[in-house]
């Protein structure tokens, strides 16, 4: 029998709890808490996480099962469905999303020393987008079509190390190119996106911030060729061109 610590109490020493609670002070999250603290919830939400759980019974379920030893997890309040639920809706979010960055930040270090795309040494990064279908009668606030509700999951992958560096959950009406007004972009960096994501007036910002983006054109993309540049097809480059754009908006918005 094992009579050391649980795997997942092992886990959670990977954990820097010095943060957690600088985090938490932050906002005053463990406020007129007499039982059940932040870094419960927080322990409880990352075993659902890690064993899959479904549901907040199911939680609860898997918890209450081994009984006095939740002590030796961590956990010191008391589990249930009420308080779990109570927590995720009352609790401030910006704790865990100011934790999360902590975390991102020391995963970013481990892969700093790692090669990647060859002789490529600048961060890239990935942006795209999910969409998350919800029941319309438990998520009135996000509807999205006449009979349902839907969110959109925006996530920046660092694709050093395939961590995500940003991640904003908008309502699925709200359109793909506002999540650049949230981005704040790093000079020298490389940014891999969708046709969606095509707005000249924001990807001219982001070239003002000295970074570079790659991006599919739409159809009906109208542009004067200035000059060609000399590539090596066998690389599967097709070709190198310096443009002008066209359309009347475009040519204001990107000049």
């Amino acid at each position: 029998m094992n009579q050391g610590k649980t795997v997942f109490a092992q886990l959670m020493e990977f954990i820097p709890a010095h943060e957690f609670r600088r985090c938490v002070n932050r906002y005053q999250g463990n406020y007129k808490i007499s039982s059940f603290s932040c870094w419960d919830q927080f322990l409880c939400m990352a075993f659902a996480q890690l064993t899959y759980r479904e549901s907040l019974r199911d939680i609860e379920t898997c918890l209450r099962a081994v009984g006095p030893r939740l002590y030796h997890l961590g956990i010191r309040g008391h589990v249930s469905r009420s308080t779990l639920a109570d927590a995720n809706e009352m609790r401030d979010w910006r704790i865990y999303a100011d934790f999360a960055q902590v975390l991102i930040r020391t995963a970013r270090q481990l892969y700093a020393d790692e090669s990647f795309a060859g002789e490529l040494n600048q961060t890239v990064y990935a942006l795209d987008c999910t969409t998350i279908d919800l029941c319309l009668s438990l998520f009135p606030w996000a509807r999205y079509r006449a009979k349902n509700a839907a969110v959109k999951m925006h996530t920046l992958l660092d694709l050093h190390g395939n961590i995500p560096a940003f991640i904003a959950v908008e309502p699925a009406k709200i359109h793909e190119i506002r999540v650049f007004d949230q981005l704040v972009a790093e000079p020298g960096s490389i940014y891999i996106m969708d046709r969606a994501y095509l707005d000249f007036e924001r990807l001219y910002t982001l070239k003002q911030t000295l970074a570079f983006f790659i991006i599919r054109a739409r159809k009906d993309f109208r542009f004067h060729r200035l000059r060609s540049h000399p590539v090596d097809r066998r690389t599967g480059l097709r070709c190198d061109q310096t443009i002008r754009l066209k359309s009347f908006y475009p040519a204001q918005f990107y000049p």
